[in-house]
Formats: structure tokens, sequence, C-alpha cells
């Protein structure tokens, strides 16, 4: 295939699209097939089938939608009129769409999302303007909306420095949570010795409530193959690597279809789009291990070894697998990439801020009135993203905090919600960006149970190889048990904190090292709730059980205290039986 080829594809599907009087779009990504839209998009079926409207009614399976907490999700197009969006749809609803607003033109009034709802006004879909829009496997779907011309162009008008410096003028940074500049990356594995390079998409997604990663892979994977294909041409790689979490199976399926369609049209493979240039992608599929996503344990699990991170240097881009120059980035990343190529570096830069340019994908989750998946500029406001993006908080309830970056992020407060969303301020807040998990809490969430939940899997999450964060966060989980449960001293707070200093400083790889940021952005904002916890028995947020211990240990003369079995805080230095070996 050539590029020729490659508009006739475009000109065709954009044709036979055009031949139906209407599509149907109707999600199916992983939040709306779990509430009920596989039965939904067989109602519809069946109602066109019936209705004998095969020849005008295109029923099309796409990717997410954005706003998952009203699925399942149904887009009517109609040729020459605004699109119809519905919410909440039932199978009864979907077959009266068919007959009612399909045959007769009568919307079905009581299921169309409000016009006025306020969730896609504030965003910017750059890497998610595919999604929801087209189905994700179909390759001819992806390329009549430009796709595989931006790698077409690099192969033909760019050389590989080219490249490298468009990501880099661009000021596009990592999106997996370091931020790390992506077009000097690419240029450091360019410039790297070696007659083999590899390059990796992340997609070992692992932080609560995060679920980016997976609804681009489900949603527009030819996207990040594109993106990969690109970075190959760039670094003098022949071979790449999409690092899929287990628990992602529709990812990895719609990945494989993915590969396999670019490869028949010579969009992957030998001789890509007749050029000189190579590029196989291959799927690896992790076993859930959440340090898996630290690069070092990744490329351990890709290579069939455990999933265990190493020191570093040496940097993957000088030795990573087997011993070879690799490009790892997240897959979001990767989403970036073409975009910026086909549009140019000047016009991504003048999205964001100084320093952080560009749109970010975010998981909205927790005590806001609608949840979902948003992309938003960089520099955005928390208020924004809550209240005009997500609708405020629901039943009346006040904002007290939102976590960023997952277990290794931390609590913003209510008095920073005029903050910039980006990754200098949410540095200065004690918090980062993180691969974009966001969840939201209010006036019934207590801190010290919030830190106590994120400590928990990270201690659950440990790989064990180092005895700081192997033994540092079970003694630090244990700790926060005990604040919760009213059998903490004051003497136990000073613990903590020691620990989470030494768990920082100590720990290999970026799970231990960030393990403690939940404990230290709580207790630098709601330390109240903890003493509260401690001196008063008392927890304002009505979630922890206080009252269980004798009222004495207000003295700091615990019954309790120093009698853990295995607590190596309180004197005995064995470690636990739970400890992951």
């Amino acid at each position: 295939m050539n590029r020729q080829d490659l508009q006739n594809m475009a000109q065709r599907e954009q044709q036979r699209q055009q031949a139906f009087r209407c599509r149907l779009l109707c999600c199916a990504s992983t939040p709306c097939l779990s509430s009920g839209a596989t039965a939904v998009s067989e109602a519809l079926g069946a109602a066109i089938k019936e209705h004998q409207l095969d020849a005008e009614v295109a029923l099309v399976g796409t990717g997410c939608m954005g706003p998952c907490s009203r699925g399942p999700m149904v887009t009517l197009q109609v040729q020459g009129e605004p699109d119809t969006v519905y919410e909440n749809v039932t199978p009864e609803a979907a077959r009266q769409i068919v007959e009612q607003h399909v045959r007769e033109g009568r919307p079905v009034q009581e299921k169309i999302m409000p016009s006025d709802l306020p969730f896609f006004i504030k965003q910017t879909k750059i890497v998610l303007s595919n999604s929801g829009l087209i189905d994700p496997e179909r390759l001819e779907e992806y390329v009549a909306r430009g796709g595989y011309v931006a790698l077409g162009h690099a192969l033909r008008e760019m050389t590989p420095e080219q490249v490298c410096a468009e990501l880099a003028h661009s000021g596009l940074r990592g999106r997996g949570g370091a931020g790390y500049p992506t077009g000097l990356k690419w240029d450091l594995v360019r410039k790297a010795p070696g007659d083999k390079k590899y390059v990796i998409a992340n997609g070992d997604e692992g932080d609560p409530g995060a679920y980016m990663d997976r609804t681009l892979m489900e949603s527009d994977p030819h996207k990040v193959l594109e993106g990969m294909a690109i970075a190959g041409f760039a670094v003098g790689a022949e071979q790449g690597y999409i690092y899929v979490r287990g628990e992602y199976p529709v990812a990895a399926k719609r990945l494989e279809r993915a590969i396999r369609a670019a490869e028949r049209r010579g969009l992957l493979g030998s001789r890509i789009l007749d050029s000189n240039f190579n590029f196989r992608i291959d799927v690896r599929i992790g076993a859930g291990a959440f340090v898996c996503g630290e690069e070092t344990a990744l490329m351990a699990s890709i290579m069939g070894r455990r999933g265990q991170p190493v020191p570093r240097p040496p940097y993957p881009a000088q030795s990573g697998l087997w011993g070879k120059p690799t490009l790892i980035n997240n897959v979001e990343t990767y989403g970036s990439v073409a975009p910026i190529i086909l549009n140019g570096a000047k016009w991504f830069a003048g999205i964001g801020t100084e320093k952080s340019k560009g749109t970010k994908i975010f998981a909205l989750a927790g005590k806001v009135s609608t949840t979902g998946l948003i992309e938003v500029p960089m520099g955005i406001t928390l208020r924004e993203i809550v209240y005009d993006i997500g609708g405020g908080i629901p039943d009346g309830g006040e904002f007290k905090a939102a976590q960023t970056g997952g277990p290794s992020g931390g609590c913003i407060p209510a008095q920073y919600l005029d903050t910039p969303v980006d990754y200098e301020s949410l540095r200065t807040l004690g918090s980062i960006m993180g691969s974009g998990g966001l969840i939201v809490m209010d006036d019934k969430s207590c801190m010290v149970d919030v830190a106590k939940f994120f400590m928990e899997f990270c201690m659950d999450e440990s790989c064990g190889k180092c005895v700081p964060c192997r033994v540092g966060t079970v003694e630090m989980y244990r700790l926060l048990e005990h604040i919760t449960d009213g059998s903490a001293t004051p003497q136990d707070l000073t613990t903590l904190e020691e620990l989470c200093t030494m768990v920082r400083e100590t720990s290999l790889c970026g799970l231990g090292q960030s393990a403690p940021n939940p404990v230290t952005s709580t207790l630098r904002y709601f330390r109240d709730e903890y003493e509260a916890h401690i001196l008063k028995r008392h927890c304002a947020a009505g979630v922890c059980d206080l009252d269980q211990m004798p009222i004495l240990a207000l003295a700091g003369d615990h019954p309790a205290h120093g009698r853990h079995p295995g607590s190596g805080v309180n004197g005995d230095t064995s470690e636990p039986a739970t400890v992951q070996q």
C-alpha cells in the first residue's frame, strides 16, 4: 500500500458511510459493556432488522463516549441534523429509539442527554478525537478520519532527527506520570549505539479509579499503533511491544485485531507504505502486578522474567530489552504523536501552559455528579474539572479533596480548587499528575481512611524485592489501622511520619518511593483529622469506628500499644507472615 492507496481507502469508507441515512453509535467500551451495552446493541440490531432498515441505518459499536456514569450510551447521527445522544439506554428504550426516532423522526425525549450538560464544553479532544465516533475494529473508519497520514508524512517528508525535533518543539511530556520530555527521550534512543532497538507502549495501568489507557486502547487502537510506528522510524527500531494489563481483555483483543488489519494493508510489518521501513508490533499481556508499570519491571516481564525493578542507571535508552536501547512511553503519549506530526509542533505547543503543553486525559471518578473520561487542556483548574465538567458534588455535598496520581499521588484540599492542573502546580501541592486518575471526595470522606486505602494497595502490590517497601508499607498500614480503630497513641503518629521519610528515601523503585505520598499529603492538609482520631477518638466523617478502646488511650497509655504480633515498629523486629517475600 502507498499513500494513494491510503487516500482511496479513506474515500471509499466516506462514501460507504454517506450511503446510510443515519448511523446508530452504541458505546462498546468496558464501562458501558458492564452496564448492559451488549443487550442494548442486540436490541438495536433486532429492531433495525425487524423494520427492514438495514440498507439505510448503520449500527456501529464504538469506543467510549465520555460520561461513563450515564451509560449505556447511544448516539443517533442523521445526515443534515445535529447528533442526538441518549443516556442510560435499556433494551426497551433501544427498540423505541429505532421505532420512534429512526422511523418517525420523533426523539425519545426521556432518554436524551440534557443539551445543557456542561460535561463536554471545556474539553479539547486530541487523543480522544475519534473515541465514540468510530468502530475501533474497522481500520477503514480510522483511515477515513485521517489515520496513518502522519506516518506516511514522516516516512516520506521527514528524517528521524526531524521527527524527534518536532516532538521536542511541541513540548509533549510523558503522560505516564513522570512528565519527561518526549522528544528528548526519543532523541536519546535515536543516538544510542546499537544494532537493534525496541519500542514499548506501557499499557499496564493499575491506579485505582484510572482507566485512561484502557479506554484509548479499546476506543482507538490504531492511533496508538501509528504513534508507535512513527516512534520506531524516529529511533531506528523495527520491533515494538504493547504491554497490556491482564485485566484489560477487551483492549488486548482490539489491539490484536488492529495489528493484524494494519499488517494486511501494509501499514505495519515489512516495507510500510512502500518505504524501506519495517516495523512489527506484538502484544504482551501482564499478570496484574502493579509494579510492572515501572519500566524496568515491565521490561523484565516482557522478557519472560519475574516482574521486579532493577536499579538505574543504565537507563532503558542505553540498555533495555535484552540489553538493547529501548524507548518506553505511555500509550497516551503515543496517542499524541500523530496529531503533532499532522498539525505541527507550534499548534500543539499553543495548547496548555508554558511548561505543560497540550491536553491530558483524566478518569474523573468519585463524588461528582457526572463521572467519566475527559480530555482537557493543561492548566485548566481543578474547580473547572469538578464543577464545570463534572457537574459538582451530588446531593448538595461539599467538596473536600481530590486525589490525583493514584497511590503515587496526593490529596488536594478545597482551598486549592483554583490551582491549575499541570505538572509543576500539582508537584508544589505535594501531589503529581500521574497517569490521570482523579478521584473526588466529599465531606463524608475520612482522609485517614483514604490514606489507609491507598497504603493497603501499595502494601499488597509491593514486589517484595527491597526491604523498605516490603516491610515499610506493611508497618505504615498497621499504624493507619491503629489510628482508624482507636488504638493509636501520639507516638504512633511520629513513627508514621518517620516511616514515610524512610520508605520514600530508601526504596528501590517508584512504587516504594511514592507510596508515602497519600499519607504525607493528608497529614499536610488534614492533620487535624489524624489528631482527632488519636486524641479524641473522633472521626468527623463518621467512617471509622473508634468506640472500641478505653478512654485512657488519650493519655498515651494504651493497653494494646506495643502488643501487635510481628510489629517491627513496637519492639518485635520479626517480619509478619503477611509480608511478601
